[in-house]
Order: C-alpha cells, then sequence, then structure tokens
C-alpha cells in the first residue's frame, strides 16, 4: 500500500512539474514574440483574455500603444509648430513689403520706395523659404539604406582622415579606441560615415577642441558607438529637443542633421541618443542591434 501511495505522489509531482514546464514555456513564448513585435514598431498582437497572464500581456500592450500614440502626436504637434513659424517668419515680411510697394506706387507709375531694394529684399526672402522646403525634401526623403558588411575600425579611421583639414582647422583632434578592433556592422558606409561627420562637425561648431569616438559591445547582438567632446554643453532646455526637425540654436543652421541621423539609423535598426552633456563633455550614443 505504502509502495502505490508513494508511486501515486511521485506521478502527481511529475505532472504538476511537466505542466509547469509546459506553461512556462508557453510564457516565454508569448513574451518572447511580445518583445519582438515591440521592438520592430508592429503591435500585432493580442492574446486571448482566457487568463490573468495574458490580460497583463494585453494591458501592457495597451500602455505602450497609448504611450506611443502621444510621443507621434507631440512630435508632429512639435514638427507643425517649427514648421508654422519658419513659414510665417518668411511669408509675413514679404507679403507685407509687397504690400506696401504696391501702395507707394501712383498712377504715373511713380514710387516713393526704392522698389527694387524692395523686390531684392524679397527675392532673398524668396529663396529662403525655398531653401526652407527643399531642406524639409531632404528630410522627407532618406534613401534606403544600402547595408552591407563594414568593419568599424577601418569606416571611423576613414572618417577622421576625412576631416583632418576641418579638424586642423579648429585645432582640435578626434581619437578612437575600441575593445575589440575586428567589430563588423552591417550597414549602409556612406550614410553612417554621414552621420559621423555630422556628430564631428556639431561638436567643433560647439567648440570642442578634443573629440573621442570609443567602440564595444554591450552584449551578444549590440554594438555601441560613443562620440564625446568637450564643447560647449547643449543646455538643458533644448536637450529633449535636439533631435526634432528644423531645431537649431545656430544661426546658420538647418536643424536636420540629428533628424536625419536619427531616421537613417532607424532604418538600421539602430538608435542614437544624448547620453548627457554638461560641462565636462558631451556623449552620443548608437548603438547598432
Amino acid at each position: 500500500m505504502t509502495m502505490w501511495i508513494l508511486l501515486t505522489l511521485l506521478a502527481v509531482v511529475v505532472a504538476v512539474t511537466v505542466t509547469a514546464i509546459i506553461v512556462r514555456h508557453r510564457y516565454i513564448s508569448k513574451i518572447s514574440y511580445m518583445l519582438d513585435s515591440l521592438e520592430d514598431g508592429e503591435l500585432n498582437f493580442r492574446f486571448v483574455e482566457n487568463s490573468r497572464f495574458n490580460r497583463a500581456l494585453n494591458r501592457m500592450r495597451y500602455i505602450y500603444e497609448r504611450q506611443r500614440q502621444q510621443h507621434e502626436q507631440d512630435s508632429w504637434t512639435k514638427l507643425i509648430r517649427v514648421l508654422t513659424h519658419e513659414i510665417m517668419n518668411t511669408v509675413t515680411p514679404i507679403a507685407a513689403l509687397s504690400d506696401a510697394l504696391s501702395k507707394s506706387v501712383d498712377e504715373n507709375g511713380n514710387s516713393e520706395m526704392d522698389i527694387k531694394a524692395g523686390l531684392s529684399i524679397i527675392s532673398d526672402s524668396s529663396n529662403n523659404l525655398i531653401k526652407f522646403v527643399q531642406t524639409y525634401r531632404q528630410l522627407s526623403g532618406v534613401a534606403r539604406p544600402l547595408r552591407k558588411a563594414i568593419s568599424l575600425k577601418e569606416l571611423i579611421d576613414k572618417t577622421i582622415t576625412l576631416e583632418g583639414e576641418h579638424l586642423s582647422a579648429h585645432n582640435a583632434a578626434c581619437t578612437y579606441q575600441t575593445t575589440n578592433p575586428n567589430l563588423i556592422i552591417y550597414a549602409d558606409e556612406g550614410q553612417i560615415q554621414q552621420i559621423l561627420i555630422n556628430l564631428i562637425k556639431n561638436a567643433l561648431q560647439a567648440g570642442a577642441t578634443r573629440i573621442g569616438i570609443e567602440s564595444g559591445t554591450l552584449n551578444a547582438d549590440e554594438i555601441f558607438l560613443r562620440i564625446a567632446n568637450n564643447g560647449a554643453p547643449i543646455p538643458a532646455s533644448n536637450q529633449e529637443q535636439i533631435f526634432i526637425p528644423f531645431f537649431t540654436t545656430k544661426p546658420d543652421g538647418s536643424g536636420i542633421g540629428l533628424s536625419i541621423s536619427r531616421q537613417i539609423l532607424r532604418q538600421h535598426n539602430a538608435t542614437i541618443t544624448l547620453v548627457k552633456s554638461d560641462v565636462n563633455e558631451t556623449v552620443f550614443e548608437i548603438v547598432f542591434k
């Protein structure tokens, strides 16, 4: 009798263990599927709400979707605000000056205003507006990357050499260090090089004399690039806006460099973030996944 009791208990324990393993495997599979979907930006999952676990996953999806929609709405609001501001700043003086020129001309064609000077101002403003629109087209028309295997060290060495004259003109130096000189990324070489050049130029415009590029691995699947400089820090009030299209604090800046960089990297399944910017250094980090 004791033997049968032990066998029954053993069978129950085995059954419970097997069931737990199967359930655990299902849970892990669901979580992996959900994470893959979120990482790809596709909220194409919804689990049947026949358990608390499934309901929790669906709730996480809803929270993520709501936050993403809010973020997209905020981004569009900021973009529209900037576009409206730039266009109105250009169009309003053109309209006012055109109206003034029209009213200054009498029936005999004489004018109290310098028509040539006025038309010159209108022409310059119109050209600036055209330039602005072309810049917007450039932002919205980023080409799809032509990806191939690239040696990260060779790419960065080539970029530093390419910017050598520009660095010398600013009495600045750019160095590169890595924990693994054999790192390979699968990317569009021209596009990634342009991003690095843009970050170097931004640093020089901020008065940097030292620019350091560092690379390494975060885990088996992620490679990072950190670009640090000792230039003037980005004001705290601007740090959340630097990736917004057309936002710039430079008098002659277009405000699309970082926006295009982020757009390009998204097409590479990569990210760019501002890690920090203070009196000591400004650090941007690019992560290839």
